[in-house]
Formats: C-alpha cells, structure tokens, sequence
C-alpha cells in the first residue's frame, strides 16, 4: 500500500514537457509511478482525485535570506506557503557564519542594514551555539523544518572572522597569512556541506551605521584564492551581486564582468550573478545577458539570476519607507501606535504641512530611489487583494490622480490612510524601465538565467517577493494581459528543475519516479497572491512583511503533506542539504 496516491491530475512535472493528464504514487518519500494510468491496481493509505488539478514539483527558491530565521522558525514562512520545498540562504555574501565570538554584533548590523531584518529580533533569536561554518551547518541541520534547507559561505562573514576588525573595511588587503586562512575555511565549509561561496561589490549593501560591506572592493588576489580553493575542493557554486547591472559606466561594468570571468576559469566551478534592471541604467542587463552568452558559448557554467517580476519595494505607514518620510511634520508621528498615527494625519492641518514640506523637499532631489519613493507617481501602484502584479503605467496612482482630478501627491496622502493606516503602495524599483514587462519576459525565457532573487527572508518592512513562485504562475501563464502568456510548463521548469540541475542536485525538481517526493497540487483557478500585511511574530516583536497565498490545495514534502489549503499541517519534514545530491536510488 502506497502512503499516498493523487489521480487525474494535470502533471506540470518540471521538465519543460507539456502538461499531461496523469497520476502520481508516492511512497516512502520518493514518487514511485507517476503518468496515465500509473495508479491503476494502487492503494493509498491516502487518496486524492486530483480532478485536473495541476500537479508540480515543489518549487526550488535559490535566492533567500533565512539565515537567522531558520535557527528559531520551523515554518520558514512566507516561502513555504507558496509551494516552496527546497531553499537557498547565505546569498550576497552576508549571513551568521562563521562568527567570532566578539563579531555577533556587527554581523547583526550587517544583516539589519543590508537585509533591513530587525537587529532585536537577530539579537534575541539567534542562539549562537557555533563559531565555524560546519558547527553552523550542525546547528540548522538538527532543528526540523517544512522544507529543505541548503546555505552559501558567506564572504562577510569570512572575511571578519579571519581579518577581524580590518575584514568590515573594504579598503584592507588581507595578508598572505590571512588568504591561506580564507582559502581553508572555504574548503573546509564546502567539504562540510556548503552548496556555494557568495560575495557583495555593490555600494548599496551597508551596516546599519551606514559603512560599505567589507566585500565591495575585494581584490582579484583576494577573490582568485578562494577560487583556487574552490577548485581545490571541487565543490559548491558562486552567487554574487555586483554594480554591474546598474552602473552607467562602460568600463566599470566590462571590469567586473572581466573579474567574474577570471573567477569562473580559476574556481572550475558553476557562477551566477544578480541581473535586474535599473531606471538610470535601462539597457545594461542586455551587456550582462550577452556576456552570459557568450561565456557559456565558450563552456563556462555561467548564468543571470533574474526576477519573474519588477523587485518591488512596498511602501506605508508601517513599512520601512513611504514618501513622507523626510517630512519633519510627519516624522513628529513615527514614535506613535499606528492608530493614534492614522488619527494625526487625518488633520487637515497636519495633511496641509506635510504636503507643503514634500513639496519644499522634492524640489531639490536627484534622479534616485529616494526620488522614485518621494515622487514616481507614474510607477507607483496600489496593493490591491489579491495582487495584480502585471504593472502598466495606465493603472498607476499618477493615472487614479488624474481620473479623480487631484493631485498626486494628495492621492498617496489619502491613500496610505485607507485600511486603517494598514494599505499598501508597490513601487517596482527595478525590471520596469520601460514600463512594461517586456524585458523581464526577455530575461526569463534566456537559456542561461536562473530564477531567483525573491530574497525572502530580508527586506522585512520593505520587500515581499518570497511569493515570487506563485506570481509567476498566474502572471505569465493565466492572467497576462499585455503581452503573450508563456506556457505553463516553461515558468515550472524555471523554479524547478533548471535550479535544481545548477547545484547538482538529482534527486528533485521533476515529477517522475525515483525523485523525492517533493509535489505541489495546485487549483490554478484560484491561485492568487493575496497583498502583503505587516506582522509582529519575529523574536522580541520584530516586524515582517508577511504575504500568504490560495489555490495550493497540497504541499508535500519528502512524501508529507506540510500544508493543506494553505494551513500548516505542522509536519516538518525538511532536512539540511549538504552539497550536490544524488538521485534517490544512489544513496
């Protein structure tokens, strides 16, 4: 008798095969038939009649940064609520180890600055029970969880427990000395389990305090040790972010990618880049797209991550940021309950000194983030519920001010008070240029990009793309309506078995017997990201972004049903990945 048997299905199984009405037997945690009729003659324990349902892999998310959460959270949400059963932390070259005792505190800043995840929360819920790599590995592997979890060696982190202080300074070189130490801690983290070493060379990442990330200008002596290492170990991957894809510099973006190409030859070993498109920078993603191209023509294992939708940075009264917030008049308001907040701002005169204050400030901005935040009305969107994430500029608050014949500006006023104080306004900062999703769909259907960069986890008060999984669904295979949907089973193939194949890992990413039973049962009708809410649930009442989703009928992890309807079943299944996987009937 089989432990669970779903029939009459529709089986998206990961391949880039076209759906196929099929059934799926699971037992003992892998799929042992799956296809027309493969359940004929079988008894499950459990019995699902999946009546056309979609069926699909449990979706691979390679872009997190759930390093602390994972040490006190077993459900590792939002990403487990969005079909996700296999994650990636330890991305951009930040995390928790390895960790000198006396580093805690700055590797909490770094976190909290770079990521903007709550220095209390940190502080009060990471237990600190290692000191190296393989002892941090020890410590998330024996604490249970809803999905499968595998981490990067983060260079920050690296660099400060060898170089202490002098590692948070950019500008310090490493001593001969030092380099071996980096070199054996690398090789000793990839031999212990490590899937990669990622690394930050962008001047966004910044502590708390505001300092450069100790990574940004990392020499090639520096960088091309730990590849050497790297390929010594004949282990693990590369992720970085660099500036590449938003610098306006020819010469600058050609060094950094000259950089990655000396790292890729040297480590022998598989690497991938963050490639998102800037508004002041619109074209250089196709600079980078034609050197991945060309790289991987020439046989090196290069690739994009990319983002299935504009990285979007959510704006309000409780999140990080909202366009009042250099307006001294508001500013007086941060310190109250958001009641009492939403009661101030609905004085006509507090609205009237405010608005006057944006206007005095928006005058003297420069091209910017804070400028788009402030003032890109034509970019800016209301958060409806359940989301519509296909952008158009004629849908956009600038367009809703126009119909209502008022200012702008006086719209956001009055729209951040509706819910409450609790709505929400998105403004993608990045993949939407041209104001529309053409370029994103050129990113996505490129051989040689990965899907990634949700950077769930991180961005707590600002970003909720951790639901990135389910908006690609409903985007681009059901409900676009400004340019061709994709077929379903390329946008699956995507967050599935191409991520999976790019750290060797055989024994997921495809619905079809032998792998692990890793399966989402989907009613694709009702698939729907509902809008992003704030919640006070991480440890010493830290705020995150919190965003859930309906359609998933079923999440199955290894062979268990961790979520039902869109509710944890409270199984926690998932395991630690230690480096590349064999299939199933290898171990």
């Amino acid at each position: 008798m089989a432990d669970l048997v779903i029939r009459n299905a529709t089986i998206v199984d990961g391949t880039g095969a076209a759906p196929a009405t099929g059934d799926v037997v699971i037992d003992d945690g892998v799929i042992t038939a799956s296809g027309p009729d493969a359940a004929s003659g079988e008894v499950g324990r459990r019995e699902i009649d999946a009546d056309g349902r979609l069926l699909t892999p449990g979706f691979i998310d390679i872009h997190t940064h759930f390093d602390g959460q994972v040490t006190w959270d077993p459900v590792v949400a939002p990403s487990s609520l969005h079909g996700v059963t296999t994650l990636v932390m330890g991305n951009c070259g930040v995390g928790f180890a390895p960790a000198a005792p006396d580093k805690h505190a700055w590797l909490i800043s770094l976190l909290e600055g770079v990521e903007d995840i709550p220095g209390a929360a940190l502080a009060e819920g990471l237990t600190w029970d290692w000191e190296t790599f393989p002892e941090y590995l020890d410590s998330v592997e024996a604490k249970p969880h809803t999905v499968d979890l595998a981490t990067h060696l983060p260079h920050a982190a690296l660099r400060t427990y060898v170089m202490g202080e002098r590692g948070a300074d950019h500008t310090a070189e490493p001593t001969e000395g030092e380099l071996e130490q980096m070199a054996r801690a690398t090789i000793e983290a990839l031999q212990a389990g490590a899937v990669g070493f990622t690394t930050s060379r962008t001047e966004i990442h910044r502590t708390s305090t505001g300092e450069n990330i100790g990574t940004l200008t990392a020499s090639d002596v520096e960088l091309l040790a730990i590849a050497r290492a790297m390929a010594q170990a004949g282990l693990g991957v590369t992720q970085l972010i660099s500036d590449c894809y938003q610098s306006p510099d020819d010469d600058y973006a050609q060094a950094e990618l000259d950089l990655l190409e000396q790292f890729a030859r040297v480590s022998e070993r598989p690497l991938s880049f963050t490639m998102q498109q800037a508004y002041h920078s619109p074209e250089r993603w196709r600079f980078q797209m034609d050197w991945v191209d060309r790289m991987v023509d020439g046989g090196l294992e290069v690739r994009a991550q990319v983002a299935s939708r504009p990285i979007g940075v959510l704006l309000g009264l409780q999140a990080t940021a909202n366009p009042f917030l250099f307006c001294a008049s508001f500013a007086e308001l941060a310190a109250l309950p958001l009641d009492e907040r939403v009661a101030a701002l609905r004085d006509p005169e507090r609205k009237r000194r405010i608005l006057t204050e944006h206007a005095e400030i928006a005058a003297g901005l420069e091209p910017g983030i804070f400028a788009q935040i402030m003032c890109g009305f034509d970019v800016l969107f209301r958060l409806s519920d359940p989301v519509d994430y296909e952008l158009n500029t004629d849908r956009a608050i600038a367009a809703e001010a126009r119909a209502a014949g008022v200012e702008p500006i006086e719209f956001v006023y009055d729209l951040l008070l509706e819910r409450d104080g609790e709505q929400l306004i998105y403004l993608p900062l990045f993949n939407f240029a041209h104001g529309d999703f053409d370029d994103i769909e050129s990113m996505i259907t490129s051989p040689n990009t990965l899907y990634g960069l949700s950077d769930a986890g991180a961005h707590c008060g600002a970003i909720c793309d951790g639901s990135m999984t389910t908006s690609s669904l409903t985007v681009w295979a059901r409900d676009r309506r400004d340019g061709p949907q994709l077929p379903i089973e390329q946008i699956v193939h995507g967050h599935t078995l191409r991520n999976a194949r790019y750290f060797n890992w055989d024994d997921r990413g495809v619905v079809a017997p032998g792998f692990r039973a890793d399966v989402n049962l989907i009613d694709f009708d009702a698939l729907a990201c509902h809008a992003p809410t704030i919640v006070n649930d991480l440890p010493a009442g830290g705020r995150r972004l919190m965003q859930t989703a309906s359609g998933y009928d079923l999440t199955v992890k290894s062979g268990v049903v961790t979520f039902e309807g869109g509710e944890h079943t409270g199984e926690v299944p998932g395991r630690l990945l230690r480096g590349p996987q064999p299939a199933v009937g290898s171990r």
